[in-house]
């Protein structure tokens, strides 16, 4: 049976944390109806990190990132709605980047029928699976995650939370995070990949012209 993920999974550094969310489900209720997603690809963030919020220093709208391991932070970018959950010391957070729409007993067809209402395509058309979750913000637009209601939030086991289905890489692509301004940090290999959908992640590390031990490591034990 799947269980929930306690406040002191967080609680860690936040590349562990990182690492170690993918393969975890996140369920968020909507209605009567769980929609579910597993995790694919995270960013970790700490606040020296010029890359990252916290490093523009505590603000009201930034105080989940200051907060224990375990709360939610969400802000808008891209033109929707991101999900990240702090980790352990102040500033330091990992950034949903991804996911891939799980289906099991508390998540069934309709759920993902009503994930892919939640996020058709330009056209008005439902997404493929695989494009579905396949970014920060198309991920919170399938769950249907807003900004007003989780920022700041704890998790809730009856609303939101993040489950152990007893699903685990067979490896994890460590590599450099996205969208970073050039002089922030970009070099960081602070983002991690599932190998096995590296395909449906945000932007694949194993695309042509990537070399292993240059533009990417294969870690062989998440």
């Amino acid at each position: 049976m799947p269980t929930m993920l306690p406040d002191a999974f967080f609680d860690r550094d936040a590349q562990r944390v990182a690492r170690e969310l993918l393969g975890k489900v996140i369920r968020h209720r909507v209605n009567d109806q769980w929609l579910s997603a597993r995790i694919i690809e995270t960013e970790a963030y700490y606040c020296v990190d010029k890359g990252s919020h916290a490093s523009l220093g505590y603000t009201e709208k930034r105080r989940a990132l200051f907060l224990d391991g375990g709360h939610i932070y969400m802000y808008y970018a891209r033109g929707g709605d991101s999900l990240n959950f702090s980790a352990h010391g102040p500033g330091n957070a990992v950034l949903i980047k991804s996911a891939y729409p799980w289906v099991d007993e508390l998540c069934g067809p309709d759920s993902l029928a009503l994930m892919q209402r939640n996020n058709p395509d330009t056209q008005g058309r439902p997404r493929p699976d695989h494009k579905l979750c396949a970014g920060q913000t198309l991920l919170c637009k399938a769950l249907g995650l807003k900004v007003p209601e989780w920022d700041a939030k704890c998790f809730d086991p009856e609303r939101l939370r993040v489950d152990d289905v007893a699903q685990q890489p067979s490896q994890v692509i460590q590599t450099t995070r996205l969208g970073i301004p050039h002089g922030r940090d970009e070099h960081l290999m602070y983002r991690f990949v599932d190998a096995d959908y590296a395909a449906y992640c945000t932007r694949n590390p194993l695309r042509r012209g990537q070399v292993e031990g240059k533009d990417y490591v294969i870690l062989d034990h998440p």
